[in-house]
């Protein structure tokens, strides 16, 4: 039973997310805390002098923000709302819980911890100014709300498992070896917030009341197109380093939370779809991953 969990967890999370959205969507609330949670059992894998940042996170930062920039530029001239959901879906800093995923796939969890950590905390400092240049004729991003929200609800929920892990090491060893061998936790928390996103973006898809129809299944296909490209271009970028799956989780999987709030606050709300959906696809990717390597193993 549980090797068939394990091996078609997407295909569960999907059918209930989708057929059950309208409840299970209320539940989104709970899902920085199941991050939390996650992380917490996944950095007990980890130490502190496992943390540093290397030139292998800088060519993922200058992609997330160099590539986000030139992808806008490049797209503006066909639709400006296109150029807004692409930008976004690049912009947005690394998924809290990627370092999660990255262990499960047997990646390096500390490269993605350290990554996701330096991500999210130049995310809270960089995005203010660009969405200030690119946001509606009507709109701008003050610096401060923008970063005081990003920093409240990200950081606490990547700093603090950390330090209680850390700290669980030095107070109690036997209780920290006994949840580090508890991993298989973290893949049932995972499927289990993996179905909630879904229904959300389900909700959210079928929230939207705009006729324009082409140009929202553009969105969605410009998203799909962007979640392959980084996935493969971050895992491309591992590999030099000895970091495949680091690389891929790093640059493909994004917090599309904070990304669908930035975007609805100062862009154009349509543009939201594009992380709305991006969500979806970076799920559909994880989960066929995680299937591979149960079916592998």
């Amino acid at each position: 039973m549980q090797k068939i969990l394990q091996q078609y967890l997407l295909i569960i999370a999907m059918v209930i997310g989708i057929t059950l959205y309208k409840p299970l969507s209320h539940l989104f609330a709970i899902i920085p805390y199941s991050l939390a949670v996650m992380l917490f059992i996944t950095y007990t894998r980890i130490s502190w002098v496992d943390i540093h940042l290397s030139k292998f996170h800088y060519l993922l930062l200058s992609i997330q923000y160099i590539g986000s920039i030139a992808v806008y530029l490049l797209l503006l001239p066909v639709n400006r709302i296109l150029a807004q959901a692409a930008l976004m879906c690049i912009l947005a800093p690394t998924a809290t819980s990627a370092p999660v995923v990255a262990g499960i796939l047997g990646g390096s969890i500390s490269t993605v911890a350290s990554y996701s950590i330096i991500s999210n905390l130049s995310t809270a400092f960089i995005t203010p100014f660009i969405l200030t240049f690119i946001g509606n004729s009507n709109e701008t991003a003050p610096f401060f709300p923008t970063f005081w929200y990003i920093f409240q609800r990200v950081m606490p929920v990547l700093i603090l498992p950390f330090a209680a892990a850390i700290t669980l090491k030095k107070i109690s060893p036997k209780a920290h070896e006994k949840i580090r061998s508890a991993q298989i936790v973290s893949f049932y928390l995972w499927g289990i917030t993996l179905t909630i996103v879904i229904a959300n973006v389900t909700r959210f898809v079928v929230a939207q009341g705009s006729d324009n129809y082409l140009l929202e299944i553009l969105i969605g296909i410009s998203a799909l197109i962007i979640c392959l490209l980084q996935f493969f271009t971050g895992r491309k970028i591992g590999f030099k380093f000895d970091k495949t799956i680091a690389g891929g989780q790093g640059l493909g999987q994004k917090n599309t939370v904070l990304a669908i709030w930035m975007t609805q606050a100062y862009l154009n709300p349509i543009a939201s779809l594009g992380p709305g959906l991006y969500a979806l696809w970076q799920n559909l990717v994880n989960s066929y991953q995680i299937w591979k390597k149960q079916k592998e193993e």
